[in-house]
């Protein structure tokens, strides 16, 4: 989160750095427990290094309900091809990293 803070701290009113702390405190507070510290983590670590078209990838995302999220993140369900994207395959390889949930290129093998 300090380099995040740190991104953002000698900002003044940059339109997409506004919208990026929008978007984090959206992530810290989009509905059940779980998804915050997953969304919330991620949108720490990798919120900087998104484009304004993976911003609003991952806008849309958070505009998903909670258990479609839950699905597509940790169980590997295939989301539907609007929500298929990169944004999406880094947040998998995210939690993948972290021993949770779904790899970034789908279902875990039985």
């Amino acid at each position: 989160m300090k380099q995040l803070i740190s991104t953002f701290g000698d900002v003044q009113r940059d339109p997409v750095d506004l919208r990026r702390r929008r978007i984090l405190l959206r992530c810290w507070h989009c509905g059940t427990q779980e998804l915050d510290l997953i969304l919330g983590s991620f949108a720490e670590r990798a919120l900087a290094d998104l484009d304004t078209g993976q911003l609003a990838q991952f806008e849309a995302l958070l505009d998903c309900s909670d258990p479609d999220l839950f699905d597509w993140i940790l169980c590997g369900d295939t989301p539907p091809p609007e929500h298929d994207n990169d944004v999406m395959r880094r947040l998998r390889g995210f939690c993948a990293a972290r021993g949770h949930g779904s790899r970034p290129d789908g279902p875990h093998q039985s």
